[in-house]
């Protein structure tokens, strides 16, 4: 809980860990998110979280790797790389089409970093949001 809550303060948000557990409780039981934890020397050094989506011109599964967070003491020690790597064996194993991940353009290591392990840019479709 307490690197959950350090990544929404890291985007800015207020800590709350209270409603970050009971968020975290619902995505689990109800079978919509799957959270890969690593550990650095025994302790919670950075997690990655997916929710599932689905493609229906492949009519295959995808993950949307939606968060990824090192904290700051397991910064380059290899963390964010095992995490995305354990993603993969993640999407492989449950048969999908593949990972997505949005990042911010500004966020030249972690542009670096996925495309060092295989990641590439998508570069025929422009993504657009709409909030409510």
């Amino acid at each position: 809980m307490p690197l959950f809550d350090a990544y929404r303060r890291f985007y800015e948000q207020p800590g709350d860990e209270v409603a970050a557990r009971a968020f975290l409780r619902a995505r689990l039981a109800q079978d919509e998110s799957v959270i890969l934890l690593a550990r650095l020397g025994g302790e919670p050094a950075g997690f990655t979280q997916l929710y599932p989506s689905f493609s229906s011109v492949s009519l295959q599964r995808l993950w949307i790797l939606n968060d990824l967070f090192v904290a700051e003491h397991a910064r380059r020690c290899g963390v964010a790389s095992a995490l995305l790597l354990s993603a993969r064996e993640h999407a492989i194993a449950t048969n999908a089409k593949g990972l997505v991940l949005e990042t911010a353009t500004t966020n030249k290591a972690g542009q670096a970093l996925y495309a060092s392990l295989g990641w590439q840019q998508e570069t025929a479709f422009i993504t657009f949001t709409l909030t409510v």
